[in-house]
């Protein structure tokens, strides 16, 4: 299986910008879709943002279009997400998951491959 760390969260003001990454190791040498979702404080876990392997094709949750960024660099096994205009609404606990299936990764309630640990961030208005 594929192992993620997820880095860059932190605390920053309303209105800034972070960008998380997720490295990954282990079996990278097969294809896989990848996704970040959040968790706030008293509340479910939540979709954010999805990427095939290739990259040709992203998904968004509609709370972060327009502000939210995922990509990744296959080359450096590295999955992205570049936050702009934070909100103290983005304040969560950001995971990296990782499936051979992007469907598993896009359906709310199905059981992915791989998670990180996740990372927090603050966002203070």
């Amino acid at each position: 299986q594929v192992q993620l760390v997820e880095s860059g969260g932190g605390l920053v003001q309303t209105g800034a910008s972070l960008r998380l990454s997720c490295a990954a190791s282990g079996r990278t040498f097969s294809p896989y879709a990848a996704a970040w979702f959040r968790q706030a404080t008293g509340k479910e876990r939540e979709f954010v943002a999805a990427i095939k392997w290739s990259g040709a094709s992203t998904y968004y949750a509609d709370s972060v279009k327009g502000r939210f960024t995922i990509s990744r660099d296959n080359a450096k096994n590295t999955v992205y997400l570049q936050m702009n205009s934070l909100k103290p609404e983005d304040t969560a606990v950001y995971y990296c998951a990782a499936d051979p299936s992007l469907g598993h990764l896009l359906q709310k309630g199905t059981e992915v491959a791989s998670w990180g640990q996740g990372t927090q961030v603050t966002v203070s208005s």
